[in-house]
Formats: C-alpha cells, sequence, structure tokens
C-alpha cells in the first residue's frame, strides 16, 4: 500500500541573505516518514504556487511547522509591533484558510509551534507577542548559544488534563517537553480546547473540540528526536494512524 501523503508547511527565506526558498527542514520530513510512516512533501507556502483547493486533494494530511516568521497580528485583529517579531504573510494566507477547511472535512493535521499558534488564529484567537514579558511566565524561547542537542534539551514539564486526549495519548498526564517558542495563545480561537500547560500557565497542548479528524497541536517541537523521544514517537505514530485512515477512504467521500 502507498504511504500517506503528507503536506509539510514550509516557511520562506533567503538562503545567504539573497536566494530565496521554501523550506521545512529534515527534522520533520524525517518524522514523518519515520515515525507516521508518511511520505513527506513539502509545500511551497505561497498562493501565487498552491491553492487550498488543490493541496486538500493532493494530500492526506498536513503538518503545520514551526518558523521564525510568525502570523501577522491583523489575522487575529491587532496591530503589528516591534514585539511581534518578522512575518510570512504568503504564509498566513495559505495555512489560515487551509486550517479551516481541514477541521471542516475531517482531513488530519498535526500543528507544531507556529503551526500550533496558526491552528488558534485560523478559528478565530489571539497570540501574545512575547510570553517572557508576561508577568509570572518564563522564557520559552530558544537558547541562543550551545549545540542543537542542547537548544532542543527537554526544559519543563507539560501537564495534561486527566482523562483528557493528550494524557490517553501518552499514557500520562506529565511529559517533558523542548521550548523553542516566543509566542502563546492569547484568546483561544472558537472550539480550541487546551489540554497541556506549561508550568508557568502557557498552553502547549490544543485540539479541535467536535471536529471529525486529527487535530492535535503543540507549542513544542516533537520533530526533534521524534522516533526516541517517548511523547514525540507516541504524537507522531498517532498522525500515522489517522493519516492511513483518512487515505483509506473511498476517493468520493474524500472530495466531498
Amino acid at each position: 500500500m502507498a504511504r500517506p501523503i503528507v503536506g509539510i508547511i514550509g516557511n520562506a527565506y533567503l538562503l545567504n541573505d539573497e536566494y530565496p526558498v521554501h523550506a521545512g527542514g529534515t527534522m520533520n520530513s524525517s518524522a514523518i516518514a519515520d515515525v507516521s510512516d508518511g511520505m513527506p512533501l513539502i509545500v511551497p507556502s505561497d498562493p501565487k504556487h498552491v491553492s487550498v483547493t488543490e493541496l486538500l486533494e493532493v494530500c492526506d494530511g498536513f503538518l503545520f511547522t514551526g518558523g521564525r516568521p510568525n502570523v501577522h497580528p491583523e489575522e487575529y485583529g491587532e496591530e503589528e509591533t516591534e514585539a511581534h517579531g518578522t512575518f510570512d504573510r504568503e504564509r498566513d494566507s495559505i495555512a489560515l484558510p487551509l486550517v479551516r477547511a481541514l477541521v471542516e472535512r475531517g482531513q488530519p493535521f498535526l500543528g507544531v509551534c507556529r503551526g500550533f499558534q496558526e491552528v488558534n488564529v485560523a478559528m478565530g484567537g489571539s497570540l501574545h507577542p512575547e510570553i517572557r514579558d508576561l508577568p509570572g511566565r518564563d522564557n520559552h524561547r530558544m537558547p541562543p548559544d550551545g549545540t542543537l542537542e542542547e537548544k532542543f534539551a527537554l526544559r519543563h514539564e507539560v501537564t495534561f488534563t486527566n482523562g483528557g486526549p493528550f494524557a490517553k495519548l501518552m499514557g500520562n498526564h506529565k511529559v517533558m517537553t523542548n521550548t523553542l517558542h516566543g509566542q502563546g495563545i492569547k484568546k483561544p480561537g472558537e472550539r480550541v480546547v487546551i489540554d497541556g500547560w506549561a508550568p508557568d500557565g502557557t498552553p502547549e497542548a490544543v485540539y479541535i473540540e467536535d471536529a471529525p479528524g486529527f487535530t492535535m497541536s503543540v507549542q513544542w517541537h516533537p520533530e526533534w528526536n521524534a522516533d526516541q523521544d517517548p511523547v514525540s514517537r507516541a504524537l507522531f505514530t498517532a498522525f500515522g494512524e489517522a493519516l492511513r485512515a483518512w487515505a483509506q477512504r473511498p476517493r468520493l467521500k474524500r472530495s466531498a
């Protein structure tokens, strides 16, 4: 049987500050191929190249990756400030309507870091531009120095709702995760259920209430060491099962 095709929503940036590229990160592709058992397909997230309608038919599911650019605050009704950082409006214009379409269709997706934030904004939620500036909150950003292993090291607990979908999936209501983000959820979007929190109260895990498909999203980066870390492996394995269930549907139903 052919592997399900997973669209990896990537980022646009300048290589060597001059050559424009679209990229998704090899850790994301490896997690999809090695743990979810899907075929990774990096998506150029730009409406000049792809449309949401085409993507829904080409791919069985999607991974909304992390990335340095943030969702533009206009998408949740706020003005741009220096604290909001840099943006990728082309990715916004593909990712946000794509999330809404996937929720409606029941087509599986997994959101990671910026992808987690995109899911919240797509459903009508808002974001804090800088978590570390909030009273009582910790600095969740990636350490500026050190090796990749040190930057992606497990740094804090995430506590899930007892009996919730994340606790059931992990077999535990507390897990250790890395943390490499600056922004975070301010107001949850419609039907966005926060199911996991960092010790300082920052939302770390969400799903969409009453959605017919797989809608789990996390604020940390599970693609790191995904085939070895038990938390990452559980998440990408469950995503793979949802992908295969969707891919095995009759084509007519998938196009509905």
